[in-house]
């Protein structure tokens, strides 16, 4: 390995969530389901008002996080043509970089698939640097260096807060991990991509004996960085009796891309409780699953009944524990949704509860026609 890829000289060794992007059939429709639901705040604008003729897009942010929602006003363009295909879902999984370039150097120097060169845009705030690589399906990762930009988010937007005041608040803070879904034996060439490309290891790895019910199955693996601060968990179907989750996804989304973004909270229990309110739906658990809970995940903080009124999900390994609950789709393609997740020193993924998670899904695939 070279100087410039070694683990501890690799230019996209310190590096973080930027923003998520996501393509959508109405973005200003889309935006206000997410402040209504999940709590964000909308932050800025981009659109034909402040110089852009061919898009609307809204940045919302909450803590940490910050998504941006797009829509095409065209008839047939990429955006376009990617909703009428994926439907609604994540185009960008922006990566911030202290060093666009070098970034962008090293990645294509690892073998990855140039979308757009770095390039530089500026206004009165400064400048943003930006260069954009292609990943799994027609998901691409773009570089962001912004150290000498102080404004909103980067030109092109204008600052315009909106907030809902009706909306208890979930105190989400920010990505933990983001998972992506790809086809039959995929899953190694895109682990060896964020390998070779980002220098990225592997965390751990399923296989179908750990991921699998009576009729379906999967394989993955994570991929993350020396911090575990960026991860990215690949899926792909195995073989089962009835057709997987993996599956249906690839069949609704036409393809690979992004199956579920995972956000961190400090209490679970607060968050879930106040996207309830906010009437997100969550898939259920079986009350069996709470039986004799402490004795398989061991001694934990937080009251079993609560836990199983509000149908959390709590997995340990030799580092603590965590506790998560996932969404259903959030959109009526059985596509994209979000994981809530609370780590107590744990790096897990969930592993005691895949079985209890996937029962859960099935039953909502049976619903569709889709086992």
């Amino acid at each position: 390995m070279s100087a410039l890829t070694s683990p501890k000289t690799h230019p996209l060794a310190k590096i973080d969530w930027d923003y998520v992007e996501f393509y959508t059939g109405n973005a200003k429709q889309s935006a206000h389901y997410y402040c209504s639901a999940f709590g964000f705040e909308q932050i800025a604008y981009a659109g034909p008002e402040t110089g852009v003729r061919d898009r609307a897009s809204y940045l919302l942010a909450q803590n940490n996080l910050r998504f941006v929602l797009t829509s095409s006003l065209l008839p047939d363009d990429e955006i376009t043509r990617h909703v009428a295909l994926h439907g609604d879902g994540v185009k960008d999984i922006a990566i911030l970089v202290e060093d666009c370039r070098a970034a962008f150097d090293a990645a294509v120097a690892g073998g990855a698939r140039v979308v757009s060169e770095p390039a530089e845009v500026s206004d009165q705030d400064g400048r943003v640097v930006k260069a954009t690589i292609a990943t799994y399906g027609d998901t691409v990762h773009s570089f962001i260096e912004r150290k000498n930009y102080r404004g909103v988010f980067m030109p092109g937007f204008v600052a315009q807060a909106k907030s809902l005041r009706h909306v208890t608040n979930p105190e989400l803070l920010a990505i933990d991990h983001c998972v992506g879904n790809v086809g039959w034996g995929e899953m190694d060439t895109w682990g060896d991509f964020y390998a070779r490309v980002f220098g990225f290891s592997q965390l751990v790895s399923f296989d179908d004996k750990d991921i699998s019910t009576q009729y379906t199955a999967l394989r993955s693996k994570v991929m993350t960085d020396a911090e575990h601060r960026v991860k990215f968990p690949i899926n792909e179907p195995a073989q089962g009796k009835k057709k997987s989750q993996i599956e249906e996804y690839l069949d609704f989304y036409r393809g690979a891309g992004v199956q579920h973004i995972a956000i961190r909270t400090d209490d679970i229990i607060a968050t879930i409780r106040a996207l309830k309110e906010n009437g997100v739906e969550f898939l259920d658990t079986p009350d069996t699953y709470y039986d004799d809970l402490e004795a398989r995940v061991g001694r934990i903080d937080e009251a079993t009944q609560i836990l199983r009124d509000l149908r959390i999900l709590v997995d340990r390994d030799d580092r603590g524990y965590m506790l998560q609950i996932f969404t259903k789709p959030l959109q009526d393609r059985p596509t994209v949704f979000f994981e809530i997740i609370q780590r107590k020193g744990s790096l897990s993924f969930g592993k005691g509860n895949f079985k209890a998670l996937f029962v859960s899904i099935e039953k909502e695939q049976e619903r569709r026609g889709t086992l």
